[in-house]
C-alpha cells in the first residue's frame, strides 16, 4: 500500500473487478457460480467453474495475418492493424476488456496456476516458499470451508465496533482496520521524501472513500446519477448480508453515503495529485494534530508503530480538515455504519459466496460493464501474486525467464537510452544549460531487469490451510507493517512495486529507475523469432517510453537523484509546456465512448511517453541498421514492421462501462488512440507509408516533445 509513489506505468490492466484502491483481501473479483465439493482444507479438483487447465493461448505474437488490407493504413492505421484481430477476440464474458496484454496475462495466469496447484499438494517436502504459496492458494480455492465460516471470522471485529462508547475509542478502531487493509477515513504509509528521495518518511493521505474517486460523489451527469444509486443499493444489500433489517440497512446505506460524499469534498482528483507540489506537504505531528483534533494522532502512530519521527507528508491538508469537520458533527451511532460498511468492503472476497457475488455485481457489471464471474482459480491465483508476488515470483523465473533473459533485455535498454541520447543533444528548443542537466539524469536511470537481485523475506507472515480470510489479513498487516518500518530509514533502491510475472512496467522518478518485470519480456513484446524491427516496435517502443517518463510533465521536475527540484531554464520550461499543451489538445478531442472525451491533462504524461518512446524505437531500430539498407519481411520495409509491431500491441476490446470508466480515472489513452495519436506525430510514418499530407494520419499540427 505505497500510497503516494510516483510510480508511472506502461498500462493499468483493468482488475477483473477492484472495488478499492488499497490492497485489501487482493483485488477484488470473482468466485465460481457453482459450489465446489471440496472437503476443507482439500484443493478442488476441475469443475465447470475451474476447470483443468488447458494450453495457453500461445498465438500472441505479432502477426502479419492480422493486418486488414482492405483498410488504408494513412486513414486509420489502428483499424488495419488491429481490426482483425478485434473481431476474432470479442470480451470473454468473465473480463471487462480484452487485448494483446490480457492474452498475455492469461498465458501468465496458466502458468502461475500450475505452479501453485503443484505447490497445494500438502508435501512435507515442500520448501517454505512452496508452503506459503500453496497453502495460500489452496485456503483461497476451498469455497466450502469459506461458507461454512460465514461471517464469523469478522464477528470480533464488529463486536468491537459495536461495544464503542464514545468517539474516543474512534483511534483504536482506525489502527486495527488500517493495519488489516482498510483505509477508512484516511490512507496511512510510507514513501521517498520528495525532497530527499535517499529518506523513507510517513504519509498520511487521502482515503475512505468506496467509489473510484471523488468525482464520482459530484458529477451530476446522468450516468453518474445512476451509478451513485447503483452503489447506494450495493451498500445496502451488503449491510442485508451482514443481518441488517432492510429499513435499517436502507438507512446505513444514507450514512455511508452522506459520510463519504463529505470526505470527497477535499479530495483531490487523480489530475490534479499528477501535479507533485500539490501532495507534498511536509508537517510536524502537531501541526497535523491542529488540523484532525478528533483523531488522537499519539495513539493512532503508537498504534501503527511508526518511528519516532517528527514530521510527516500531509498530502492534503484540506481533505484532513473536512474529515475533521465530519467525525464532530457526525454522531457516534453512525460512524459505527461507517466502519462496518469499511470492514466488510475490504474483506468481501473473502467472504461467502453471496458477498462476493454482491461485491462483483457492482464493482465489475455495473462499473465496468462484464457480464459474468471469472473462475475462482484466476481469482485466487491473482490474490497470491497480489500477497506473496515476491515469493511465487521465484517459482515463475525458474521456469520462464533466465539470465540470458536480462542480458538481452538490458543490451536493448542501452541501445535505447544511447537514442535518447541523441534525441535530447538535437533538440532545437532547449538550451545547452538544460540539456546537460537532463543529460546527467538520462545517465543516471539505473536499469532493472525481470526480478529482484533480493527475494523479499515472507518468513514472518504466518499462512494457515484453510484461513483464507486471516491469511488475506496477515497479509495486508504484514505489508502494512513493512512499510511502516520503512520510515526514517534510507531508501532500498533495489526493491521492486511488481511482482516479476506482471505484464506492465514502470518507471519511477524517485528511485530514477525503469523496471521491466520477466512477466511483459515475452512475445508480442520480446520475441526471439522476429526481425530487430518488430522488436524494436515492441518492447523497444515500451522501454523508450519508460525512458521518456523521466522527462514528462511529471518526471522532469525531479533530478537525477530522484529529489523534486527544478532543474530547467524559466524559457526551457516555457518551451516545454507549450509542446505539451498541443499534445493535451490533441488527446483531449478524442472521445472515449458516447460523450466522454479523454482528459488531456490527465493522460498527458502516458501520451508523452507513448510518443517519445515510439520515436526513440525507431532512431535505435535505424542505428542497429546503421545505414545499411535491410531487405523487407512479408513485403514490409524496417521503418513499416517497426510501426505494425505498435500497432499490434495495442489491440484490444473494452466495454463501454470500462471505456468510460478508464476515461475519468486512468492516466493511459484507450489503445486505438495510443496508436493513431502517435503515429499521425511522425513524420518517419507518413514518409514510411507514403500518406498524403492530407491523410487523417497526418495531424497539423503534429505534437513534437522528445
Amino acid at each position: 500500500m505505497r500510497i503516494l509513489k510516483s510510480v508511472l506505468l506502461l498500462m493499468i490492466v483493468v482488475p477483473m473487478a477492484s472495488a478499492q484502491q488499497t490492497r485489501p483481501a487482493a483485488p477484488p473479483q470473482q468466485v465460481p457460480a457453482q459450489p465446489s465439493t471440496t472437503k476443507p482444507g482439500q484443493l478442488p479438483g476441475p469443475t465447470a467453474a475451474n476447470p483443468a487447465p488447458t494450453t495457453a493461448p500461445e498465438n500472441v505474437r505479432f502477426d502479419i495475418h492480422l493486418l486488414d488490407r482492405k483498410i488504408d493504413p494513412c486513414m486509420d492505421f489502428y483499424a488495419f492493424t488491429c481490426s482483425k484481430w478485434m473481431a476474432a477476440n470479442p470480451i470473454p464474458p468473465d473480463q471487462s476488456s480484452w487485448g494483446r496484454f490480457t492474452e498475455l496475462i492469461e498465458r501468465n495466469r496458466r502458468i502461475l496456476r500450475g505452479i501453485l496447484e503443484k505447490s497445494s499438494i500438502n508435501d512435507p517436502k515442500r520448501d517454505a516458499v512452496e508452503q506459503k504459496i500453496g497453502d495460500y492458494y489452496a485456503s483461497c480455492m476451498d469455497q466450502d470451508a469459506i461458507d461454512a465460516a460465514g461471517i464469523k471470522p469478522l464477528e470480533p471485529e464488529l463486536e468491537r465496533i459495536a461495544q464503542m462508547s464514545s468517539k474516543q475509542a474512534l483511534t483504536s478502531e482506525i489502527v486495527l482496520l488500517h493495519r488489516s487493509g482498510s483505509d477508512a477515513l484516511f490512507n496511512f504509509g510510507s514513501q521517498q521524501d520528495f525532497k530527499d528521495a535517499n529518506l523513507e518518511i510517513a504519509v498520511a493521505d487521502q482515503g475512505g472513500l468506496g467509489l473510484p474517486d471523488r468525482d464520482y460523489y459530484f458529477k451530476t451527469d446522468p450516468k453518474s446519477v445512476d451509478i451513485r444509486k447503483a452503489y447506494l443499493r450495493h451498500v445496502e444489500r451488503m449491510f442485508g448480508l451482514l443481518g441488517d433489517p432492510g429499513e435499517k440497512a436502507v438507512q446505513e446505506a444514507k450514512v455511508v453515503m452522506q459520510i463519504e460524499t463529505a470526505l470527497a469534498k477535499h479530495a483531490l482528483d487523480p489530475t490534479s495529485r499528477r501535479d507533485p507540489s500539490k501532495i507534498y506537504h511536509p508537517m510536524s505531528r502537531k501541526q497535523l494534530a491542529s488540523l484532525a483534533p478528533d483523531v488522537d494522532w499519539k495513539q493512532y502512530f503508537a498504534g501503527v508503530g511508526m518511528p519516532d519521527v517528527s514530521t510527516l507528508n500531509v498530502a492534503v491538508p484540506d481533505f484532513f480538515k473536512e474529515m475533521a469537520g465530519v467525525l464532530k458533527k457526525t454522531s457516534l451511532a453512525d460512524l459505527k455504519v461507517y466502519l462496518r460498511w469499511h470492514l466488510v468492503h475490504t474483506n468481501a472476497n473473502v467472504l461467502p459466496e453471496k458477498f462476493v457475488n454482491e461485491n462483483f455485481n457492482f464493482y465489475s457489471k455495473t462499473l465496468r460493464g462484464q457480464k459474468e464471474l471469472s473462475p475462482r482459480w484466476k481469482r485466487c491465483v491473482e490474490y497470491t501474486d497480489e500477497d506473496l508476488g515476491e515469493a511465487l515470483g521465484q517459482k515463475y523465473v525458474d521456469v520462464t525467464f533466465g539470465v540470458e533473459g536480462k542480458q538481452r533485455t538490458l543490451k536493448m535498454v542501452h541501445g535505447l537510452e544511447e537514442s535518447l541520447q541523441q534525441d535530447i543533444q538535437s533538440l532545437t528548443w532547449m538550451t545547452p544549460a538544460t540539456k546537460e542537466q537532463a543529460l546527467v539524469k538520462l545517465h543516471a536511470i539505473a536499469n532493472k531487469i525481470g526480478y529482484p537481485d533480493k527475494w523479499r523475506d515472507y518468513s514472518s507472515l504466518k499462512i494457515v490451510r484453510g484461513d483464507a480470510l486471516g491469511n488475506s489479513q496477515r497479509a495486508n498487516e504484514f505489508e502494512f507493517h513493512r512499510q511502516i518500518n520503512k520510515i526514517g530509514k534510507p531508501v532500498d533502491r533495489g526493491e521492486w512495486e511488481m511482482s516479476p510475472p506482471t505484464v506492465n512496467a514502470y518507471y519511477d522518478p524517485q528511485m530514477n529507475n525503469i523496471n521491466f518485470p520477466a512477466g511483459i519480456l515475452q512475445p508480442p513484446f520480446y520475441d526471439n523469432n522476429m526481425d530487430d524491427a518488430v522488436n524494436f516496435g515492441g518492447i523497444g517502443a515500451v522501454i523508450g517510453h519508460e525512458l521518456t517518463h523521466g522527462f514528462d510533465d511529471v518526471g522532469r521536475q525531479f533530478d537525477a537523484k530522484g529529489d523534486l527540484r527544478d532543474w530547467w531554464t524559466a524559457t526551457d520550461a516555457r518551451e516545454f509546456d507549450q509542446r505539451a499543451q498541443c499534445i493535451v489538445n490533441e488527446y483531449s478531442s478524442f472521445r472515449a465512448v458516447d460523450d466522454v472525451k479523454l482528459n488531456g491533462k490527465l493522460t498527458l504524461g502516458e501520451n508523452t511517453a507513448d510518443n517519445g518512446g515510439v520515436r526513440i524505437a525507431l532512431m535505435a531500430l535505424l542505428n542497429t541498421l546503421r545505414g545499411k539498407p535491410a531487405p523487407n519481411v512479408d513485403g514490409f520495409t524496417p521503418e513499416q514492421r517497426l510501426f505494425l509491431a505498435w500497432g499490434q500491441i495495442w489491440c484490444d476490446n473494452h466495454t463501454d462501462e470500462t471505456a468510460r470508466y478508464l476515461a475519468g480515472t486512468n492516466p493511459h489513452s484507450p489503445g486505438k488512440f495510443r496508436v493513431n495519436g502517435v503515429v499521425s506525430n511522425m513524420p518517419e510514418f507518413q514518409k514510411a507509408f507514403h500518406c498524403a499530407d492530407t491523410a487523417p494520419m497526418v495531424r497539423h499540427p503534429q505534437c513534437h516533445v522528445w
